[in-house]
């Protein structure tokens, strides 16, 4: 395991930081003119007839390797400030879709992708993505490491968390849509040098047939898909310059809540202005500095509420706060080690980011405010270390802690990312924690090997992870420990002739299995094993159907139970310690299907059944689960989103319905200019959990460790949320929010008739951005 992980850092470090052009690559020269355009979705100025005309999509799926059926045209120029593109794409075969729709919320429109490896490192990108009417989404794209810090973005995907200032604008054609795009070259990191060589991927996706395009051919057998980009050759005398901005911030918000019993008709509100701000300074093309002084990291929009399935582990929610978000791939470490969610409400906050070479650098600092009210104020850092090697290989080091609030934890690792043979990579990570806490000191390591294949028609993942009961990372989310995973997953597919009406199918077969660490290496104690087959049928016209059986085992360490006990069958015999059930054996299906993107609606449903476990009392369950989404664009400013989801558990025993939760949510925007949007998000939550109840005995259980007398209760509640918003929003970082929500409450679920309010705010957020070049 150590190994291959200290292997990779001496080959970084031996790998020379400039390297020649690759074998394959579509490369192409784009000329350096000065001129001024006007942005407005209209090549009518003389500059587009000599910008670099760039066509031959190819189609990347469902099927790859075969010429794109929608013809796409895209020019490309630069001048000493930016870089320009023309987009012009044709749609014979449908209506274009296409909305007025807020910043980042595209991705059921037709819409194309500009991917700019600045570094030409082949393994991440900027991103720029534009729907017919110029309405922009922007991110980054990361293939290494593990889910981008506090977000639920895989290694791969596109994170859509950061803003750039760049200019859009288009409009609908006959037979399509074009595009006017200036991407300023302040906006973007790339090395200092005289010569420019950048990586560039147009990427289109076309709502009607569910297909995906790309400008040069990229297939999918490849472990990477940055990798397959063209290249931009010879760019020169390109202007960056070092820009201030100041980000002043004034929030406040109004709280209410019911006063007085016994009738709780009064109502206090309570005011909390607060004012702050924030710094960035751009150090050259490569390198920037954030601050910020009692920042404003509240969220317009509350997080969806999730059904725990299993209720042993806390849920993952993203980070939605601009501070964090600012170069958060930098901090991208496997199996989420930095999980910035963690810092709840610091009084200041600075941070770096930038590049040395081929090497990324990044540092966090915050101080965090103090809640166990234990000592000083947690002091948080962060340091991380990144460098590249090979053509799109990585090798990092972390460090971390977290110390006040009477706790010192410590975390330092190594991982790298080893791409080799086209199809394949491989990762190994090595960590060690060092915790001090109420006088005791606890340490332990967290390790993981992975290889992976990437093929057209059969790929594998393998991994095994090991994660001691003592390791932890506070400023990470780490929500198992003690235990060693290994796993095997194959993946195999099926590609139907064209046209079809199955275009693809492919079926996911997965094997793993949970031993206590110190277990692993005798094959005794087995926590649990799993083994499924994830199957999905792609159709002709963007329809998609799965199907996922599961297959389990569980039992179940009396440890986790300490705090339980099972009362006496005959009186005056005291409570004995809850002995969990035996291992459990169940079998659930998932299935689903979604309809393609059409022109006013889209929709899916799905449903998980079969027998499961109760972990919360180890008992049989029948599981029910359902969700059904819809989406409605009854015009190209409006959009009406519903969402159900429900989770229900009957327990085996005795036919009754131990828990369940039921959640509708409606979401209403409506879009009145590019920038200015209401919005209207209302969220039932409707949960109930009955006593929990001795598996062998039906007996209910006691709850408080030895000696309680205590039985377990039902709980419940019954919450109508709904939040009401005004969002301006005519650059990053300039915003105006004016925004109430209200919580109402009753005593049955979803009755809608003795609804009585509990809580309320009123939220108003003014920030103006102030940019000015040093030189």
């Amino acid at each position: 395991m150590l190994f291959p992980l200290l292997a990779s850092f001496q080959l970084a470090a031996a790998t020379p930081t400039v390297y020649n052009g690759r074998e394959g690559h579509t490369a192409v020269a784009i000329p350096r003119i000065e001129a001024d355009v006007t942005i407005d979705g209209r090549f009518d100025e003389p500059v587009w007839r000599d910008a670099a005309l760039l066509t031959g999509f190819s189609l990347y799926q469902p099927v790859d390797g075969r010429p794109a059926p929608d013809s796409t045209e895209v020019r490309v120029w630069y001048s000493a400030t930016a870089i320009y593109f023309g987009i012009r794409a044709f749609e014979p075969h449908a209506a274009v879709s296409a909305t007025q729709a807020d910043r980042d919320r595209i991705s059921t429109d037709d819409n194309i992708e500009i991917h700019l490896d600045t570094f030409d490192e082949r393994n991440r990108a900027f991103v720029f993505i534009v729907n017919p009417f110029g309405v922009q989404a922007d991110g980054t794209k990361s293939e290494a490491g593990g889910f981008i810090p506090g977000s639920n973005v895989m290694p791969g995907q596109n994170d859509l968390s950061a803003d750039f200032i760049w200019q859009s604008k288009g409009h609908v054609i006959e037979g399509g849509y074009e595009v006017e795009v200036r991407v300023p070259f302040s906006s973007l990191r790339y090395p200092t040098k005289s010569v420019q060589r950048w990586g560039i991927q147009f990427d289109r996706h076309v709502q009607h047939s569910g297909y995906e395009e790309t400008w040069t051919p990229a297939v999918r057998a490849s472990a990477s898909f940055v990798s397959q980009e063209g290249t931009l050759t010879g760019m020169t005398g390109m202007h960056h310059g070092e820009i201030v901005e100041l980000n002043p911030e004034l929030t406040n918000t109004v709280n209410g809540a019911p006063c007085c019993a016994p009738t709780l008709r009064t109502w206090n509100y309570d005011a909390n202005p607060q004012l702050g701000g924030n710094v960035r300074w751009t150090r050259g093309s490569n390198f920037v500095l954030n601050g910020t002084v009692k920042p404003d990291f509240s969220q317009v929009e509350a997080d969806a509420t999730q059904v725990a399935a299993d209720e042993r582990f806390a849920l993952f929610y993203p980070e939605k706060r601009p501070f964090f978000v600012e170069g958060a791939d930098q901090f991208n470490v496997p199996n989420t080690l930095v999980y910035t969610r963690t810092i709840v409400q610091p009084d200041g906050a600075a941070k770096i980011t930038g590049k040395i070479g081929r090497t990324d650098v990044a540092w966090l600092s915050a101080l965090d405010q103090n809640q166990a009210d234990i000592g000083r104020r947690p002091l948080v850092d962060v340091v991380r270390l990144r460098q590249n090697f090979g053509e799109q290989s990585l090798a990092g080091l972390l460090y971390s802690d977290r110390v006040g609030d009477g706790r010192e934890n410590r975390v330092v690792g190594g991982d790298s990312h080893i791409v080799f043979g086209g199809k394949y990579f491989a990762q190994f990570q090595l960590a060690e924690s060092m915790t001090r806490a109420n006088g005791a000191t606890l340490s332990g390591p967290l390790w993981e090997a992975v290889v992976d294949r990437t093929g057209r028609s059969f790929g594998f993942h393998y991994n095994i992870i090991g994660i001691h009961e003592n390791f932890r990372a506070d400023n990470g989310f780490v929500p198992r420990t003690g235990y060693i995973q290994p796993s095997i997953s194959n993946r195999y597919t099926w590609y139907g002739k064209q046209g079809a009406t199955l275009e693809r199918f492919n079926v996911f077969t997965s094997m793993n299995a949970y031993w206590g660490y110190d277990d692993f290496s005798s094959g005794k104690n087995l926590l649990e094993d799993h083994a499924s087959a994830q199957m999905q049928f792609t159709l002709r016209g963007g329809w998609n159907v799965g199907l996922t059986p599961r297959i389990s085992t569980y039992a179940f360490d009396r440890r986790d139970y300490a705090d339980l006990l099972s009362p006496s069958a005959s009186g005056g015999v005291p409570p004995t310690a809850f002995i969990p059930a035996n291992r459990i054996e169940t079998l659930v299906s998932g299935f689903s299907i979604s309809t393609p993107q059409f022109r006013a609606f889209a929709a899916s449903v799905g449903t998980t059944l079969g027998n499961d476990v109760d972990f919360l009392e180890t008992s049989r369950v029948l599981r029910t689960d359902y969700n059904a989404s819809l989406d409605l664009r009854p015009s190209d400013r409006l959009r009406v989103s519903a969402t159900y989801v429900s989770s229900a558990f009957t327990r085996r025993r005795d036919d009754e319905r131990s828990a369940f939760t039921y959640i509708p949510r409606l979401k209403i925007e409506y879009q009145l200019a590019r920038p200015l949007f209401v919005r209207v998000v209302s969220q039932y939550t409707a949960t109930r959990r009955e006593p929990l109840r001795d598996p062998r005995t039906g007996e209910i259980l006691l709850v408080g460790g030895s000696g309680s007398t205590t039985p377990s209760t039902a709980s419940s509640g019954n919450v109508l949320r709904t939040d009401w918003l005004v969002s301006y929003r005519p650059a990053p970082g300039t915003v105006l929010f004016l925004g109430y929500g209200g919580s109402m409450s009753e005593p049955d679920p979803l009755a809608f008739q003795q609804l009585r309010r509990t809580s309320d705010a009123f939220f108003v957020k003014a920030s103006y951005v102030f940019r000015a070049p040093v030189f």
